[in-house]
């Protein structure tokens, strides 16, 4: 699927995602990058009935998830942090699993 994907819509991921750089409109000098990748059907990444998790890049997690829990949302009690930022995940009405990533500042 990977190298389907690399072929006929240039997005090469080699097994860490395929990186897509972009900028802020309001403010050109922020950069960011999606992550797009293939999963194996065997991941427990995301549920195996769901065949896709989008990613969405957050300014406060935190903020987030309170506000989130406020609304009833439904989270996942599960937290991520890595060297590139942290991570936690809700879920939408039909039960897909959604990904949520504050990337780490840059240092100054």
């Amino acid at each position: 699927m990977r190298e389907w994907y690399a072929k006929h819509l240039g997005l090469a991921d080699k097994g860490q995602g395929a990186m897509l750089p972009w900028r802020e409109r309001d403010d050109p000098q922020k950069e960011h990058v999606t992550v797009w990748t293939v999963f194996p059907a065997s991941t427990d990444y995301i549920p195996a009935a769901q065949p896709f998790m989008v990613n969405y890049i957050v300014d406060d997690l935190d903020a987030l998830l309170g506000r989130l829990q406020q609304e009833g949302v439904k989270i996942d009690a599960k937290r991520m942090n890595a060297s590139y930022g942290r991570f936690a995940w809700i879920y939408d009405l039909d039960g897909n699993k959604i990904e949520l990533w504050q990337p780490m500042s840059p240092k100054p």
